[in-house]
């Protein structure tokens, strides 16, 4: 497990809108197999390397056997800045992406879907020039596609309402009232506003958000907070470009019962739960201490430092991990392909029915584990998924 079992390293040549040649360094990087076809995202950023590819693959290895899908774990990237790019260049270049990969992908074989910067369009894409150079059509190659490709419905809202789900169930464990649970959400992007939203529906008083650059906190005082609704927040952030710092529903603001914040500043707010849910190692040794939360639910992958993990166990707050929490894209990815190698389409309510009794399953193995050891969620996570993948290597004979 330490070693990927393959790593496809490439140069990608895209002729410009103006004429001029670049060219963008891509990988892919297949970890494990042993639990059925490979299964990862594809993400566009400037900071993209082969070793943060290898960890994220390996991550989803542990994700999918969590999970318990039959799919091993993959990633895929390129270094690129996609916002400087016209759609003309992204579309070259996501083609350029499949030419060079179209060997090591297949429904059977590994099998894409979105990251960071990548969404259904650039799947569509993805898929169909892989189907122009197979000459056939496999919807099942790549999952995160839109509904009219065979996409699933429920994929774009499931990591966040996994979240939910899971939280849920976590408080009802602790006994606490999900009403009067506070919550904090770093990072208001796809995972983040959706987990908000279903967060909002299920009764949590949502009482900080914020994106990357700015924020917004109920500013009421403990107990008295009254909380947002998701869908307001993200209507002024389409409007503005930002979260100003005031609640807005339609043209009225209130101002005063609200404050500005920043990011680092929404980790640190009297609530309940934080759910960081923007970029990794945001929760350090030099801020875990600080944060008053009774709950960590990690959204995004890899947010917590292996030191702050230390600090929140002395301090008795569960943690509930990444490869926990956010399963639940992969696993309606998962769904997706299933659907598709069936030639079937789900309903949304029977799509998030299955979600729900993946994700407390998952959930519940992991709690117990933990429990029974005397261990954190994280390592019992972990614990759950090596047990796994340990069993699929003994049935296939690679260890013994």
């Amino acid at each position: 497990m330490t070693h990927p079992e393959r790593v496809i390293n490439f140069t990608i040549p895209v002729r410009m809108d103006d004429g001029t040649m670049k060219y963008f360094q891509g990988f892919r990087v297949q970890h494990s197999s042993v639990r059925g076809p490979y299964k990862g995202g594809i993400r566009y950023a400037p900071v993209v390397d082969e070793g943060e590819v290898k960890a994220l693959a390996f991550w989803m290895t542990m994700k999918c056997a969590v999970a318990d899908i039959p799919l091993g774990g993959a990633k895929g990237g390129i270094k690129v800045d996609p916002k400087k790019l016209s759609e003309r260049e992204l579309e070259r270049l996501t083609r350029g992406f499949a030419r060079a990969v179209y060997k090591f992908i297949g429904a059977w074989q590994d099998v894409p879907a979105p990251d960071i910067n990548t969404n259904g369009k650039i799947m569509a894409w993805l898929l169909d020039e892989y189907e122009t150079i197979m000459g056939y059509k496999s919807p099942a190659t790549i999952t995160g596609k839109p509904i009219p490709l065979g996409g699933s419905l429920g994929r774009e809202a499931a990591t966040g309402e996994g979240g939910a789900m899971v939280l849920e169930q976590l408080v009802k464990d602790m006994k606490m009232d999900p009403k009067k649970t506070t919550v904090a959400v770093q990072g208001f992007g796809n995972v983040g506003y959706w987990f908000a939203r279903a967060a909002h529906a299920r009764g949590f008083k949502i009482v900080a958000i914020s994106d990357s650059k700015s924020g917004v906190r109920d500013n009421n005082g403990k107990g008295k907070e009254k909380g947002m609704d998701p869908a307001h927040v993200m209507l002024e952030k389409q409007e503005k470009g930002m979260i100003s710092g005031c609640y807005c529903i339609g043209t009225v603001c209130d101002c005063e019962h609200y404050k500005k914040v920043t990011p680092d500043q929404v980790l640190m707010t009297d609530a309940d739960v934080i759910v960081p849910a923007a970029v990794e190692n945001v929760i350090t040794a030099k801020n875990a201490k600080k944060i008053k939360a009774k709950i960590v639910l990690e959204l995004a992958n890899g947010p917590t430092t292996p030191e702050a993990d230390v600090i929140f166990a002395k301090r008795g707050i569960p943690v509930i991990p990444d490869i926990l929490a956010n399963m639940g894209g992969v696993t309606v990815s998962y769904f997706e392909w299933v659907q598709n190698l069936q030639g079937v389409s789900w309903s949304e309510a029977d799509v998030m029915a299955r979600l729900n009794e993946k994700m407390l399953a998952s959930y519940k193995v992991v709690r117990d584990i933990a429990h029974e050891r005397k261990i954190t969620h994280r390592t019992a996570a972990y614990l759950l998924a090596l047990a796994r993948i340990e069993a699929a290597m003994r049935a296939k004979g690679v260890i013994r």
